[in-house]
């Protein structure tokens, strides 16, 4: 049985034996099932749920600073008092190929300050994307390639 499955399970029995159905009584239901999950991971051959849980975690705390950091360079373009700015939009070749991991990577690019996906190729092999800087666009393509998509791939295969 998927061990996500068995550790909701233990959220939902958690608060049926304790009687309070709040999200708060629930997602400690689901910490304490983890821990208990944990301490007989050998047995279940639990290993790679804790391992796939902390690579979504690493992946989220990677958004979040990715967001502040571009969020703070948008920022500094904004308020310079010469603005030397080169937007344009550049072809990223995909590394990923599940539907679901393209549509993350885009999402997490469009939501971060100073970049917009724009378009898929047919083929599923190219990310158009635009940037507030384009000036240098190679840089651009091995920054998403060492962050987000190196984590996406991290945490769904």
């Amino acid at each position: 049985m998927n061990l996500y499955l068995v550790n909701i399970l233990l959220a939902l029995v958690w608060a049926a034996i304790t009687g309070a159905f709040t999200l708060s009584n629930i997602v400690f239901g689901f910490l304490l099932g983890a821990l208990a999950l944990y301490l007989i991971r050998e047995q279940a051959g639990s290993l790679g749920y804790f391992r796939r849980g902390m690579r979504f975690i690493s992946l989220a705390a990677l958004f979040l600073y990715e967001l502040v950091l571009s969020a703070w360079r948008v920022a500094l373009l904004v308020l310079s008092p010469r603005m030397n700015l080169k937007p344009g939009i550049f072809a990223y070749p995909l590394k990923v190929e599940r539907d679901l991991e393209i549509t993350l990577l885009a999402n997490m690019i469009t939501l971060t300050p100073g970049t917009l996906s724009v378009d898929v190729s047919e083929d599923h092999k190219f990310l158009y994307i635009h940037a507030i800087d384009c000036s240098e666009p190679d840089s651009l393509r091995r920054d998403i390639a060492q962050g987000f998509e190196r984590r996406i791939m991290e945490a769904f295969r």
